[in-house]
């Protein structure tokens, strides 16, 4: 269809869109009958296992894999000696680009050593068992270096960088003079935040089974966020065409930003079922996951505010210093929500790096907003506490009415109304305004809240739909559930659109052979996939629609196409709803048993383009309507504090998002509370340890790396504000999975710093920041 129409418009009351609808694939799950991707039994199967470097910096002197060649059931070890060769590789830049690798350095491709638990060998097996034995029994003789472990290291050698995350954000940016605006600002404050490592540390890690069905043509059962992604990246490694290249993803036990790209293990497999002609699986051990598919990077934010008297700001300056590779310049963008959050006349960021050997950092839930968030909303409870302000006022003190970075206004933002339903539902007013005064029995009680906000990035993707004359539809769409929720959804969105119950709709994903979608990933699968959907359901009314116009036998011969709806899987004139048909009796005189159409959808400013071409005069036809696009809420937590211990216990949570429309209540609601959680633990636990002399990690397993469980998680409360937004998709959606994180550390440090009048700028808050100080 020519211009995108709107779901608003063309489905005014929606049935199932919205509803808590259950899991569609949740019985499958329960049930096993779910296939993940190191679970399908192909005939012939063979296993891999990685051998990874002890040491981080260096060179591979030998190996000796005398002994392992001689196990039972060895096919055969692989090396930088014998792998099979590759098309392009990312360890130059004109390769780094055209597969789109994480990372601008593939493992294997030569003797260096530039981190610890990088890939030295691949042990292929006929059993698990055997290529575990047998990777253990291959020696490897190192020239081993003195590494740098991060950015803190004397040895590491500061610089700024000109582009941060792949060149997607500059290194540098100011709005106005800030320095002038701070130097004469009544009010200065400056902090300085520091953040640990976290991992992703999915339920499921890396797998990858590969088979290669010609010499030619490959299936890629793999583990990642997007099929298409992983289809581009492979076909230029391996120099293949992408449609010899078919990458299957039905089911994901997470991912959280750690599969959102095609990480070196991926071709390692590929290229090992190349070598030994069978297909071969390959499954990450935990303490692999940390060193095989990136990280938050540790880091440190230097935050300085200038402010009136009134709590006015005037003048934000942040600079943020980080660990990266020796290859890349990634940094997560923190300044961008700094720079839009409140409405401030002047702002100033700088970030500045530190090569060490590791591997490259890469996307984790809410990159950037999500530390970023915790140094702004820290900062900005400051200020409320030095000037006697509630923390909620101040920040309606500073309310941006538009996009302070661009000037923009925004396609839709409920941020006022998030406040005040979740201060209401949260009890704020009954809280003390004095830190470190309100108990319950012995322990320390208090109050925190926090802004969330994250953009809508621009996406588009397609999807088909056949609508059969028995009452059924099958939807596809080349994306992949993270185990969010994707197939419920898009059930729902199908039935809405076609007229048909849920049960009538079989929705199919994860598949390079269907129609091709963005990455689950920066919150914009819901969008975009949800619009093509329903694009693809109005292009299959509007054939069906022809056919009832030219048709002497349907009353709605010789009808305006304009003046027909589509009404619960029934044509009628919009006027008069008595002339009209169901579409299984139009497609049954037509003497067909399925129709198809095809659409695509837009997400984003693309879409927002579309529509204000469409609707602008001829001679405004070039100027596109343009908006910031942004979902905001509120957090609000209760801590209590255990003065003698120093342990932090979450005891009450509040969530409230303003997020465009909400597609399934339920699976909705999950969605905070899981990014909550991840927030909680990201504030309370969560860090990864890297030796300063080896820099090998020194709890690479869930047993050391902690992580929350239920007993660490209160009750949540969940709310939506009902959000209407017609700039950013046909269906008015914007993403969630990455605004549930944003702001929950901040959240939980103000209440902290309420419960002890103690602040804690360090992340994690784990006891020892909490004991000897004097305000406990």
């Amino acid at each position: 269809m020519e211009n995108e129409p709107a779901f608003f418009e063309t489905s005014p009351k929606p049935g199932v869109v919205g509803k808590p609808l259950n899991r569609v694939d949740g019985r499958d799950k329960v049930m096993g009958k779910a296939k993940y991707s190191a679970e399908y039994p192909l005939p012939g199967l063979v296993y891999g296992v990685l051998k990874t470097s002890a040491i981080a910096k260096g060179r591979v002197q030998s190996i000796d894999t005398s002994l392992a060649l001689k196990e039972p059931g060895v096919l055969q070890i692989l090396t930088h000696l014998n792998l099979p060769k590759l098309a392009k590789t990312p360890n130059d830049p004109e390769g780094k680009k055209a597969i789109g690798a994480p990372m601008g350095f593939l493992p294997m491709t030569s003797d260096i050593i530039h981190y610890a638990g990088q890939p030295v060998a691949l042990i292929v097996a006929d059993t698990f068992e055997r290529a575990t034995q047998a990777a253990a029994l291959v020696r490897v003789n190192y020239a081993a270096e003195a590494p740098i472990a991060a950015y803190t290291d004397k040895r590491a050698q500061l610089f700024n960088p000109e582009k941060i995350q792949d060149g997607k954000a500059d290194g540098y940016t100011r709005r106005g003079d800030a320095r002038a605006a701070l130097a004469s600002a009544p009010i200065k404050m400056t902090a300085v935040y520091t953040h640990a490592i976290n991992h992703h540390n999915p339920m499921e890690p890396g797998a990858t089974t590969a088979i290669w069905e010609a010499p030619d043509r490959v299936t890629v059962y793999e583990s990642t966020q997007g099929v298409t992604r992983t289809q581009k990246s492979l076909s230029a490694y391996l120099g293949l065409p992408q449609d010899q290249v078919r990458v299957i993803t039905k089911f994901i036990g997470g991912g959280f930003g750690c599969k959102g790209s095609c990480w070196p293990h991926t071709v390692l497999t590929v290229q090992a079922a190349k070598a030994v002609g069978r297909p071969v699986k390959l499954v990450l051990t935990r303490p692999q996951q940390f060193t095989s598919m990136g990280h938050r990077e540790d880091q440190t934010q230097t935050l300085t505010l200038g402010a009136s008297k009134e709590g006015k700001l005037l003048a934000l300056i942040h600079e943020k210093t980080s660990t990266t590779s020796p290859w890349d310049n990634y940094a997560e963008s923190n300044s961008k929500i700094i720079n839009l959050l409140y409405d401030c006349p002047t702002f100033e960021s700088h970030y500045e790096l530190g090569r060490a050997n590791v591997m490259t950092s890469t996307f984790t839930r809410a990159p950037g907003e999500a530390p970023g968030s915790f140094a702004i909303e820290s900062s900005m409870d400051d200020l409320a506490y030095q000037l006697g302000i509630d923390p909620i006022e101040i920040r309606l003190r500073n309310y941006a009415e538009k996009d302070p970075s661009t000037g923009q206004p925004w396609s839709s933002k409920s941020l006022r109304q998030c406040y005040a339903r979740g201060a209401e539902l949260f009890g704020w007013s009954k809280r003390n305004p004095k830190a470190g005064v309100t108990k319950n029995g012995r322990l320390l009680v208090g109050y925190g809240m926090a802004t969330a906000s994250y953009p809508v990035h621009n996406s588009q993707g397609t999807a088909r739909v056949r609508l059969y004359a028995d009452g059924h539809a099958v939807v596809q769409a080349g994306a992949t559930d993270l185990g969010t929720g994707t197939y419920t959804v898009m059930t729902q969105v199908a039935a809405d659109s076609l007229g048909l119950a849920p049960d009538k709709i079989r929705f199919e994903l994860g598949d390079t052979k269907l129609p091709t979608a963005p990455n689950s990933g920066g919150s914009v699968a819901a969008g975009t996939v949800s619009s093509s959907v329903y694009m693809a359901a109005q292009d299959v009314w509007e054939r069906l629609t022809k056919m009832a116009i030219k048709d002497p036998k349907s009353p709605l011969f010789q009808a305006k196409a304009e003046d027909v709806a589509m009404e619960n899987g029934r044509l009628q004139l919009k006027k008069d709803a008595s002339k009209g048909e169901d579409f299984k009796a139009l497609m049954k005189r037509a003497g067909i048993d399925d129709i198809e159409g095809s659409g695509q959808g837009k997400y984003g400013s693309g879409y927002e383009a579309g529509q204000s071409a469409a609707s602008a005069s001829d001679a405004h036809k070039d100027e596109a309507g343009k908006h910031s696009m942004h979902s905001f809420g509120a957090h609000f937590c209760e801590v209590q504090v255990d003065p003698d211990l120093g342990t932090v216990r979450v005891t009450r949570w509040v969530s409230v998002h303003g997020a465009g429309r909400i597609l399934n209540a339920k699976t909705a609601r999950s969605q905070i509370i899981g990014g909550s959680i991840f927030g909680i633990g990201a504030a309370l636990m969560e860090a990864t340890a890297r030796d300063p002399h080896y820099a090998r990690y020194t709890n690479a397993d869930l047993g050391d790396y902690h992580i929350p469980v239920n007993a660490d998680i209160p009750e949540m409360t969940v709310e939506f504000i009902d959000e209407h937004d017609p700039y950013i998709n046909a269906m008015g959606v914007k993403g969630i999975g990455e605004i549930s994180m944003v702001g929950v550390s901040a959240a939980v440090a103000n209440a902290v710093f309420h419960a002890t009048g103690k602040r804690v700028r360090d992340l994690p808050i784990t006891p020892d920041k909490i004991l000897g100080t004097k305000s406990v």
